[in-house]
């Protein structure tokens, strides 16, 4: 027949003894048309909306296991017989057609549900057909508009929670950030990245961090709401110029902010560590290449150190009783036997010494501002003992 069977044909279009029973008083393309609405079926859980959710293949498949042109099915799709068939099936299954009730109650479903964890479309309508397969009913073919009509009802209680929980005290912070004459204050200041790498950028970042901090947004503002659904607000937010505040309604609008505000405190942290740890890698570096510099300069280093050690050696071996200037000099140098002591001395730890000198200097004269701006805005913890000095030192510095 021309047709290229696969492994889904073949498995999941292939009429079985169970399905001839069932389209026993059937012929013809009305029996065709009634096995490719039973093996969809089978399925999905749900009738195809036209040709075009069928499977490559399946109507030609179809077709040749009963024996009918494939083209004779075109006009069955408009038929009258395929509203018959949809029903018949669906009793054979012990499914029933979607009403009124199930649409409020399935958009319900999603907003307590799924909405709080999942914020993708396709994930959505995903959910509710296998809500519907779970309660045996026939899904809708508006999908889209109960995923809407959920993701609605989420948002309007989400927006009630976090008014709710943020007080009035709360609320008012958020709506100073939007004011008449707080543009290009904090609310973008929030949003900005930090600069490049250095003491001023790690300063500023302590300063965003305390003002975010001062909102003073409660624990549990986004309880029982995925992160993946706070960003997504977070991102609708960072879109947005106070303009755009002000002209959503006041829920909206303080979620909106509140999301913001809430991830990026969070944020502001991360790169205000990200800035500590960059800096403590930059002072040691800066020091461990001036050192290095130092070292070059001073030292210079000794060719041949092994035969050298060789010739004094032999020497002291054969002259026991002569004093070093008389015995070594003349084999050895007394200059090069100095480049040797002083490369000698210069081991890892002389040098990691030096290095630790150098670097006390750098944060004693520059870098030694940003210490007690972190203590004020970031508080460390630690269940490590092997970690417990530091923490006591911490401790003492905050004290």
């Amino acid at each position: 027949m021309g047709l290229e069977l696969t492994s889904e044909l073949l498995d999941s279009w292939t009429l079985v003894d169970e399905d001839v029973a069932l389209m026993a008083r059937k012929s013809g393309a009305t029996r065709a048309g009634f096995a490719v609405l039973l093996k969809f079926f089978q399925q999905h859980a749900r009738f195809p909306g036209g040709p075009s959710d069928l499977p490559l293949g399946a109507v030609d498949y179809i077709a040749a296991q009963i024996s009918v042109p494939p083209d004779a099915l075109a006009p069955y799709w408009g038929g009258r017989s395929i509203k018959y068939h949809r029903a018949e099936i669906r009793s054979h299954f012990g499914f029933r057609e979607f009403t009124t009730a199930d649409e409020a109650r399935l958009a319900g479903w999603l907003a307590e549900r799924v909405c709080p964890s999942e914020v993708r479309e396709s994930a959505l309508v995903e959910a509710s057909l296998s809500r519907c397969r779970q309660e045996r009913i026939e899904p809708p073919g508006r999908a889209g508009r109960i995923v809407g009509a959920g993701r609605a009802l989420f948002e309007q209680r989400l927006c009630a929670h976090v008014g709710k929980v943020l007080g009035p005290d709360g609320a008012a912070g958020l709506k100073a950030l939007v004011a008449d004459g707080a543009a290009g204050s904090l609310l973008s200041v929030l949003k900005a990245d930090p600069g490049p790498a250095g003491l001023e950028s790690l300063l500023a970042e302590v300063e965003k961090l305390s003002a975010a901090q001062a909102l003073d947004l409660p624990a549990g503002l986004f309880a029982g709401v995925s992160e993946k659904v706070v960003s997504a607000w977070r991102a609708r937010a960072a879109r947005m110029y106070p303009s755009d505040f002000q002209d959503a309604p006041a829920p909206v609008r303080l979620t909106l902010l509140a999301a913001l505000c809430h991830q990026r405190t969070a944020e502001i942290a991360d790169s205000l560590v990200d800035l500590l740890l960059v800096l403590v890698l930059k002072i040691n570096t800066g020091a461990v290449r001036k050192v290095e510099k130092e070292l070059t300069e001073d030292l210079q280093r000794v060719r041949g150190k092994t035969a050298l050690l060789f010739k004094l050696a032999e020497r002291a071996v054969a002259c026991p009783d002569e004093t070093v200037r008389e015995a070594v000099f003349p084999v050895v140098s007394e200059k090069t036997l100095r480049q040797l002591v002083q490369e000698a001395k210069a081991n890892e730890s002389v040098f990691q010494g030096k290095v630790r000198t150098v670097l006390r200097g750098s944060y004693s004269n520059h870098y030694r501002r940003m210490l007690p701006a972190l203590l004020s805005v970031l508080r460390f913890r630690c269940h490590n003992t092997a970690f417990r000095p530091i923490m006591d030192a911490i401790a003492l510095l905050e004290r």
